[in-house]
């Protein structure tokens, strides 16, 4: 049964241009919709949750940017409408699987790096994303830069 909803999940880097055209791919050849989605996480996560002073106005500069990143990424594909586009705050996994379910995607795209060994193979994100996933999980290898 062809995909119905893709759910891309973007950090906006260059990076991730080779993840949006897979599952562009895939939507056109399935006929399905797709959506993409980036996450901020808290401040507090980088600093291992105890910070000694209040980072909400740095919280909203750096979610206000990764808005206007997100419009200016998503403006490459004209079929991600302003309601195809998902900012969350929070930690990755959890948001992407609640937006997976909230959209009802069957599939979530995401970039890897492919790193070698078993610990290794996907990173982080792309890890975290397969443990609990509400549908499939297409890890997209990207490229070592030079």
């Amino acid at each position: 049964m062809p995909y119905q909803h893709i759910l891309v999940a973007v950090d906006l880097t260059e990076e991730c241009d080779p993840v949006m055209h897979r599952a562009h791919n895939l939507a056109a050849c399935s006929g399905a919709k797709f959506s993409v989605v980036h996450i901020v996480e808290p401040m507090a996560m980088a600093f291992g949750g105890d910070v000694p002073m209040d980072l909400s106005m740095l919280q909203q500069q750096q979610f206000d940017q990764a808005h206007e990143s997100l419009n200016k990424f998503a403006g490459k594909y004209p079929e991600l409408s302003a309601d195809r586009r998902h900012l969350a705050y929070g930690q990755p996994r959890q948001e992407i699987h609640r937006l997976a379910e909230e959209q009802q995607c069957d599939l979530i795209v995401v970039g890897s790096h492919g790193r070698h060994g078993l610990a290794l193979l996907l990173g982080s994100t792309a890890n975290d994303l397969l443990h609990g996933a509400p549908c499939d999980v297409l890890a997209v290898r990207l490229k070592k830069a030079e």
